[in-house]
């Protein structure tokens, strides 16, 4: 019982961290552009998760991986953060805040759908519904309830973020394969990251500009409560938890949580649509998992 309480309290501290990701994102993208932005907050990840490491005593396990191990972590970085934060960062520049980040939560149907694909997992009635269900959130979200006040960047925006979730869905699948400690992956992940995003910083005039202290502040915001202390606490929460599956659930209390807070910090209005989209969004994603659970568990 005493591991329960202290798993609840560290999952509900990282999802309360998740919750303040999207105002945080739209804010900072006022001083930085998407590809600094991403640049900065790796570099952060990497440092925090480096320093977790080097506390925890496991630097030496870095370097006794296998050359096919270190390019499995090139290849997932190039898919996220790399070019899946590239897609979502931009989607940020285009769309309402709470349009961007209530729509990014697709990505659990996305990754059925990618699955019935990559690992030839079929597609049952119940998923199907349940992708029926959360895609007209998303229509409803983007639309307002009104096809015709849809605007030129709105496609476009969408498109972004849609695209993101099918690699943030790969990512998903190809970590799932991978065996090694988490942390490890992590800082690998951030350093290949940095080795992209380094040829991207020099071809981009004006990168390596001095940035302004509120951008320098949102980087480093992100980059602990988004990728790296945020993650350590929910890891550790799924240890100290005896029930997964109700510590997992409390992931969905982020998307609402983003939204009180993207009123506050941001200052927009949040439509009555996205708050019932986000609802079928989420009703979908739960029923599509419901099944996948009663599945592994006979």
């Amino acid at each position: 019982m005493k591991h329960d309480k202290k798993a609840l309290l560290l999952a509900l501290a990282a999802v309360l961290c998740w919750s303040t990701i999207g105002s945080a994102f739209r804010l900072t993208l006022d001083y930085l552009l998407p590809h600094q932005l991403i640049f900065y907050t790796v570099i952060t990840a990497f440092l925090f998760t480096g320093v977790y490491i080097l506390i925890q005593g496991g630097w030496k396990r870095l370097f006794r991986y296998t050359p096919r191990q270190y390019a499995y972590s090139a290849i997932t970085a190039f898919i996220n953060p790399f070019v899946y934060y590239l897609l979502l960062l931009h989607a940020y520049t285009i769309l309402p805040t709470q349009v961007a980040g209530t729509i990014n939560y697709i990505w659990p149907i996305v990754l059925v759908l990618l699955s019935a694909v990559v690992l030839k997992q079929k597609i049952g009635f119940k998923s199907m519904i349940a992708c029926l269900i959360s895609f007209s959130g998303l229509v409803l979200i983007v639309t307002r309830g009104n096809f015709s006040t849809l605007s030129h960047g709105d496609p476009v925006g969408v498109g972004l973020i849609l695209c993101g979730s099918i690699m943030f869905a790969g990512y998903w699948i190809l970590n799932m394969r991978d065996s090694r400690e988490e942390s490890d992956k992590l800082i690998l992940t951030y350093f290949f990251t940095i080795l992209y995003l380094i040829p991207v910083q020099c071809i981009m005039p004006g990168s390596w500009a001095l940035i302004p202290l509120k951008g320098v502040a949102g980087a480093v915001y992100i980059g602990i409560f988004e990728m790296g202390l945020t993650f350590l606490l929910w890891l550790k929460a799924l240890k100290f938890s005896t029930n997964t599956a109700r510590i997992s659930n409390l992931v969905f209390l982020a998307p609402f949580m983003s939204l009180f807070f993207i009123s506050i910090f941001v200052g927009e209005q949040i439509a009555f649509t996205t708050f019932v989209g986000l609802i079928l969004i989420i009703v979908g994603i739960i029923l599509s998992q419901t099944k996948t659970n009663n599945a592994s568990s006979t």
